[in-house]
């Protein structure tokens, strides 16, 4: 048994001067998100063996500030420049490919394709409340952890996933609310 965490990096300063999208950083607004999904992280033991992530600024600020308060600091993340606004079908191939010998995953990225992925490895006629929630928004800063019947990543699949949590820092802080379901 596997699982994989997918984290959605925090909200991103949309009011920030940068000349690429790549170089966007989190807003304050951000930062707490990462602190209070960190913070459940910590609380529920959540156990992460190896993280792949996107280079993006705000994905490595997310994880900058989510990982010592998750007691992850000592995890060197894989940065993998596929990830940055991949489909579901590259972000599979990058699992596959970069599990390893990793029993819990952690997969920092962006939309569409996290939620994309969520939805392509938890089958749709699974009777499930947390796929609905998933499928009507993953917002930015959110976690969902999958558990998957497989010893190899390499033989991650479609429809083989089920989800065991999924939190939104709005469910943890309800000053975060509504407006950190923005990107």
């Amino acid at each position: 048994m596997k699982s994989l965490i997918i984290l959605r990096h925090a909200k991103s300063g949309w009011d920030a001067p940068v000349e690429r999208d790549f170089d966007r950083p989190i807003n304050a607004r951000g930062r707490r998100g990462a602190e209070v999904i960190g913070q459940y992280a910590k609380r529920q033991a959540v156990p992460v063996d190896r993280i792949v992530a996107s280079p993006a600024v705000r994905v490595v600020e997310t994880l900058d500030i989510f990982q010592p308060i998750a007691d992850l600091a000592g995890l060197e993340p894989l940065w993998d420049r596929r990830i940055y606004l991949a489909s579901a079908a590259t972000l599979l191939d990058v699992v596959r490919e970069s599990g390893g010998d990793a029993q819990n995953l952690l997969l920092a990225g962006h939309n569409p394709g996290l939620e994309d992925l969520v939805l392509m490895l938890v089958p749709e006629s699974a009777d499930d409340d947390l796929r609905a929630q998933v499928e009507e928004k993953l917002p930015t800063s959110a976690m969902v952890r999958l558990e998957v019947d497989i010893d190899d990543w390499s033989k991650l699949d479609v429809g083989t996933a089920r989800i065991t949590a999924y939190v939104r820092p709005r469910d943890l802080d309800s000053a975060l609310a509504p407006a950190m379901d923005d990107d």
